[in-house]
């Protein structure tokens, strides 16, 4: 390499940290920064006020945690819940509770009843009158949210993770091992560079303007391509036709997701196809490295347990198709049973320690029961010390830990390999190609952290950790403000199974925590495991109910009312139903002196 191409590849080298802060700081910015608003559904009208109602499905008691509290002596804590689906039907249910509920006098049996639009509303002795709104009501409300981009806008920080891949592309061809693969890297990087910016025109197609959860995703999934042109360059075509299949995966399952009747009618037959799916991975799938997790067909190689995830968390969120059903988290617990037993027989323990954890984040969020999670753990522990008595070479891996260097070329041979590699490539990195821990075994999967601080450096390699970070603070925080339920459970469950797969990739490799060999999600090679994570994001990306920011809710102007109004409402209208007794319009304005940036947070009780 001559001098002014070294000098050339020591800028990039700089240069490529500094993008990904920028891309991810930006991202961050948007995501996190100020309060979230709440959708409006409609209110319930009593004597002292008005409480709005917020979500989708809501639990109505004297409990301060119930989403319509009633401070009345007879009301029980939980009396009951209300239930809206997404055709704008709402129906009550009895929660057992000691007084009753009765609709315009008529008990509430265990069907429930239907509500409409000034119904009365008898719980116990209090009566309350529910009030629903039209679209065209809900449009005037959305009119007085503000977008969240206006300052820190998508296409600036896409422009920034262009210019992040540009310059992945421009090492790799610098450090090329053979010239015959600079046109894959030309191509591959080419089209996925195009992939991401048509995603984003299309989502302004249709109004969309939030896109953080697609830049963090392609910020990573850019990773993924260049450990995959460092490590086998000659499969940079295939990992295109992946990431484009993923992608696509990812809009279809925000589409489907739109529907959320049909999205839990589904949860049993998704159930029995994932099981199914695992049978057959236990009487067919080829056994490698002490594990038989994959099932080859013709030239692809298949690994059911990563579409399982998707599947398991889509039944898990489904199993709130009634809040106070407790049947329905039995089913769920007898699935998830199952399925961690087959991956316990398997020898996918690292998954099966994924899926576990997912299911105590479903189960708490489900009941809120210590009780519930802590009868989990003691079932766990149990099942995990039969999986060491029955996989020696699982137990062998918890030995090492912490002993990896007394072993280096024996049970500590990547683990030692990892930490040699990425304490060698500094801050900055030694380039995009220019390592050497590339052709070591399961470099590219199981300690792929390794090779992202070798050549990308630590920098770029902490970015990728805080990318998934990233997105679980902004599930977890989205949570509570979620449309439904099962958008918020999914998006949490979602968030959790990222995170624990990253934090087992990359502690298991620097050995802070037992090696389990699961993939960090997007960057580690394996088709089917990039496929999953990008059918996972969806379940993020429902979550999101900011104005404008979600393919998969539909917004306020774009839903269309059975009878459309004669005229359209100023925007600065709001219907008489939603100010106080005494005149305030608090509820829906705030204060005009506040920061435009935020958006307001609507005002829950009106006296």
């Amino acid at each position: 390499m001559n001098g002014f191409i070294s000098t050339i590849a020591d800028i990039l080298s700089y240069l490529l940290p500094l993008m990904a802060v920028c891309v991810l700081v930006r991202c961050m910015r948007s995501m996190l920064r100020g309060k979230i608003a709440t959708e409006i559904w409609g209110y319930i009208h009593t004597d002292d006020g008005v409480l709005l109602i917020n979500h989708w499905e809501n639990l109505i008691g004297r409990s301060r945690r119930a989403d319509v509290c009633l401070p009345f002596e007879k009301v029980s804590r939980v009396h009951a819940v209300l239930v809206r689906n997404d055709k704008g039907l709402w129906r009550i249910f009895d929660i057992f509770s000691k007084g009753g509920v009765w609709v315009n006098g008529k008990r509430v049996l265990a069907a429930g009843l239907p509500v409409e639009d000034g119904d009365v509303i008898s719980l116990a002795d209090s009566q309350v009158r529910f009030r629903d709104i039209s679209e065209t009501q809900r449009a005037a409300i959305e009119s007085h949210r503000v977008h969240r981009w206006k300052r820190i806008h998508p296409a600036v920080t896409l422009m920034y993770l262009t210019v992040f891949q540009l310059i992945l592309l421009a090492e790799h061809c610098i450090y090329a091992s053979d010239d015959k693969y600079i046109p894959s890297f030309l191509l591959g990087f080419s089209l996925l560079i195009l992939l991401q910016w048509f995603c984003y025109f299309a989502m302004r197609s249709i109004r969309r303007t939030g896109f953080e959860v697609e830049t963090i995703a392609f910020f990573l999934t850019s990773m993924g391509l260049s450990i995959i042109a460092s490590s086998v360059p000659d499969e940079m075509f295939r990992q295109i036709i992946e990431i484009f299949v993923g992608v696509v995966l990812f809009f279809i399952m925000g589409w489907w997701l739109r529907d959320l009747d049909r999205t839990k009618t589904m949860r049993i037959p998704v159930a029995i196809v994932a099981l199914a799916f695992l049978a057959l991975n236990l009487v067919a799938g080829q056994t490698r490295y002490g594990a038989a997790l994959w099932i080859k067909i013709g030239s692809f190689t298949l690994q059911p347990s990563e579409i399982v995830k998707v599947a398991y968390i889509y039944v898990g969120a489904a199993s709130l198709e009634r809040l106070f059903r407790t049947r329905n988290l039995i089913v769920f617990i007898v699935f998830s049973a199952l399925c961690v037993i087959v991956l316990g027989l398997l020898g996918d323990f690292g998954t099966a320690l994924i899926f576990f954890v997912t299911f105590l984040v479903i189960s708490f969020m489900r009941s809120g029961s210590i009780a519930t999670v802590a009868l989990a753990v003691t079932g766990a522990a149990m099942g995990g010390f039969l999986i060491f008595t029955i996989k020696p070479h699982v137990a062998q891996r918890f030995s090492a830990w912490g002993h990896i260097w007394e072993d280096v070329s024996g049970a500590g041979f990547q683990q030692t390999r990892a930490l040699s590699a990425g304490a060698s490539g500094g801050l900055f990195g030694k380039g995009a190609g220019n390592g050497w821990l590339q052709s070591r075994f399961a470099a590219n999967t199981d300690t792929v952290f390794g090779m992202l601080c070798e050549e990308l450096g630590l920098i770029v390699a902490i970015c990728a950790v805080l990318a998934i970070v990233a997105l679980a603070f902004f599930a977890v925080r989205s949570s509570s403000k979620g449309r439904s339920a099962y958008y918020s459970i999914a998006a949490c469950a979602t968030a959790s199974m990222f995170l624990v797969q990253m934090s087992l990739n990359v502690f298991g490799s620097t050995d802070i925590l037992p090696f389990t060999g699961v993939t960090f999600p997007f960057v580690s090679r394996g088709g089917t495991s990039l496929l999953s994570c990008w059918m996972l994001l969806a379940f993020i990306k429902a979550g999101d109910t900011r104005k404008g920011a979600s393919f998969v809710v539909k917004s306020a102007d774009a839903a269309r009312s059975p009878t459309p109004p004669p005229q359209q409402p100023e925007e600065d209208h709001i219907p008489d139903e939603f100010t106080s007794p005494h005149g305030s319009d608090s509820v829906l304005h705030g204060d005009d002196s506040s920061d435009h940036d935020e958006e307001y947070e609507p005002t829950r009780r009106v006296r």
